[in-house]
């Protein structure tokens, strides 16, 4: 291949593949671990030893090329190096040899404009992606799970895509399946936290089961709005702990 050739290939990102400046990288938390609020008082009546011991599901959302690859919608975010990606690594590792855990990865697509729309729809995924301009191999690259999950990845694990607005809740087979399974416990990692995580946090409450979010394996758009997600989640719909406890608490 000549270098004209090379020069001249489209590019298979849907922004140009830049890394992050130093100076914007520099001023990024390593881990938002100094952003996670005590358990809260009633969580701690809990055995989370033993409820992690049940049937349970290891959910990651939106972790994708487009959050923590150059190129990527979301990676001007900062999350490749936020530390939330290799929190979920070890929780996902710790969970999978529990052996009590299946595993579903939820993709989230910026790209919309084949979903089911209302006027609210229309004009906000508008926002999010119609000035990109982005080939279809473009964005089956930015949705495509990230390379260190999937070398987690095992055959029969669910993979599947969000279509509503912030909950897989609505629109997709992932509550028969776990209603079926007998599943009761959910382990969240993921991003946005305070987009999917909650929104689905709060819908599993609602539809008795019992969710625990790994604050360390999870992210917001950005670092300063962590803190009172964080607060909200563990006061109201479900226990926020570090991927330290988690492993800790599944080791068997």
């Amino acid at each position: 291949m000549t270098q004209a050739s090379v020069l001249t290939q489209p590019r298979t990102t849907p922004l140009e593949p830049t890394e992050l400046p130093e100076s914007f990288r520099a001023i990024l938390p390593a881990t938002n671990h100094a952003a996670l609020p005590p358990m809260a008082d009633h969580w701690k009546q809990l055995d989370l030893r033993e409820i992690l011991s049940r049937p349970a599901a290891f959910i990651s959302i939106g972790q994708s090329n487009s959050v923590y690859r150059p190129g990527g919608v979301q990676y001007g975010e900062g999350h490749a190096f936020r530390g939330n990606l290799e929190a979920t690594v070890r929780s996902a590792t710790a969970a999978r040899a529990a052996g009590n855990f299946d595993f579903t990865w939820v993709g989230y697509s910026l790209f919309r404009s084949q979903y089911p729309q209302t006027d609210f729809d229309r004009v906000q995924y508008a926002s999010w992606t119609d000035e990109i301009g982005a080939t279809q191999e473009q964005i089956d690259w930015d949705n495509t799970l990230v390379e260190e999950l999937q070398a987690i990845r095992e055959p029969g694990d669910k993979e599947l895509f969000e279509t509503a607005l912030q909950s897989w809740f609505v629109g997709t087979d992932l509550p028969g399946t776990l209603a079926r399974k007998r599943i009761e416990v959910l382990v969240f990692t993921g991003v946005h936290v305070d987009w999917c995580i909650e929104g689905n946090v709060r819908a599993a409450r609602d539809n008795g089961l019992l969710p625990i979010v790994i604050g360390d394996a999870c992210g917001a758009q950005r670092p300063e709005q962590e803190a009172a997600t964080f607060d909200r989640i563990n006061r109201f719909f479900a226990p926020v702990i570090s991927s330290d406890l988690f492993v800790d608490l599944v080791r068997r």
